[in-house]
């Protein structure tokens, strides 16, 4: 169940990352309750998912997903430089988030310290 907040974190980063877009410097108030609440969202999915995945994988997940996925909806959306290394570089983004989830053991999930047992 963590990995699928981790996810609606992920995505609610890139809703609020593409809103911020359309804010015009915070002038246009739908677009400012859109990043407000694709915030809030992402931070409370992402603080729930942090209870069971480890704060470093989970972090590094959310991040890239929320990067990538800004990066490539800009490319499709916005017309944005899709230029080869630009592409090369998120497709190693993608990987990477790929291989924490893949290489993330079942005992680094089940033994990770709660936040009361490491005070």
């Amino acid at each position: 169940m963590a990995w699928i907040y981790l996810i609606i974190a992920s995505v609610a980063e890139i809703v609020w990352a593409l809103a911020l877009k359309f804010t015009h410097g915070f002038q246009s108030i739908a677009p400012v309750i859109i990043v407000v609440i694709g915030l809030i969202i992402s931070f409370y999915c992402l603080a729930v998912a942090v209870r069971s995945i480890p704060i470093g994988t989970a972090y590094a997940i959310w991040t890239g997903v929320g990067a990538a996925g800004t990066a490539l909806l800009g490319m499709v959306l916005f017309d944005e430089s899709a230029a080869f290394f630009r592409v090369l570089s998120l497709v190693a983004i993608i990987s990477g988030v790929v291989g924490l989830k893949l290489f993330l053991t079942v005992s680094e999930s089940e033994e990770q310290k709660k936040p009361e047992d490491v005070l």
